[in-house]
């Protein structure tokens, strides 16, 4: 999903609760990497990636959107943070040394549109963290029943009405929303598509990476994770280097 400058002015205000909520998360991922190097995945306008900086990380964020690494960089306390334009799922080569933690938040994951970039994000994300260090990633817990084709009302106005038209390819995993807004004389559609993934499935590409599973939570608040979970908040540790065989 392309984040242009339309989508990117709007991005702040549309997630407002998200922002306004994001200290539980910034304590948690610091508390995983105190004073250390950090970097983000798909860093949007800093959400994350400034408070954390803001106590005391050193933090570089990697963006394909030139929209929101500018509002990002515009915002008290973004010079602190090390912003780097490219696809996330090259962060790898658009980085240079370790670091102590990477992090993917509120479902970036799935905007990698096919498995196989998945898995080569969380790859070369292995390779750029130290012995003991860890990836965080905080996504939905995808429901299929909940997934089908369907056409619904999201949001009702006094001169626009907002619907949302949702197609499901099961085999590819993928969902594609088209967002409606419908005012007097006038139609705005805004495009969603994802490439979701489920919490086994994670947990097995981020084995492939090297990677083994130190915790997970139904939320940022470290809150135990159950069937009934629609999130989850997985922590993947970066073991030592294995022994030369002799």
């Amino acid at each position: 999903m392309a984040y242009d400058e339309s989508r990117a002015a709007g991005y702040d205000r549309a997630h407002a609760a998200r922002f306004a909520d994001a200290g539980a998360a910034v304590a948690t991922l610091a508390a995983l990497a105190p004073g250390g190097r950090a970097l983000e995945l798909g860093v949007g306008t800093g959400r994350l990636a400034i408070p954390l900086a803001g106590q005391g990380l050193e933090v570089w964020g990697v963006d394909s959107s030139p929209a929101m690494l500018a509002r990002l960089r515009a915002k008290p306390g973004g010079d602190r943070v090390h912003a780097v334009e490219g696809d996330f799922a090259r962060a790898e080569s658009l980085v240079d040394g370790e670091f102590d933690l990477a992090f993917i938040a509120f479902n970036t994951l799935f905007e990698l549109q096919t498995q196989d970039a998945q898995v080569q994000c969380l790859a070369g994300v292995a390779r750029r963290l130290r012995p003991g260090g860890a990836l965080v990633i905080e996504a939905f817990v995808p429901d299929v029943t909940q997934l089908d084709q369907s056409v619904a009302v999201t949001e009702i106005g006094d001169d626009f009405v907002r619907l949302a038209a949702t197609r499901h390819d099961p085999p590819t995993q993928t969902t594609v929303t088209q967002y409606m807004i419908v005012r007097a004389g006038a139609v705005e559609l805004d495009a969603w598509s994802i490439r979701y993934a489920t919490v086994p499935e994670i947990d097995l590409m981020a084995q492939l990476a090297g990677l083994r599973r130190r915790d997970r939570w139904g939320g940022w608040r470290r809150q135990p994770f159950t069937a009934a979970s629609s999130t989850h908040v997985s922590v993947y540790e970066k073991g030592p280097p294995k022994a030369a065989a002799r």
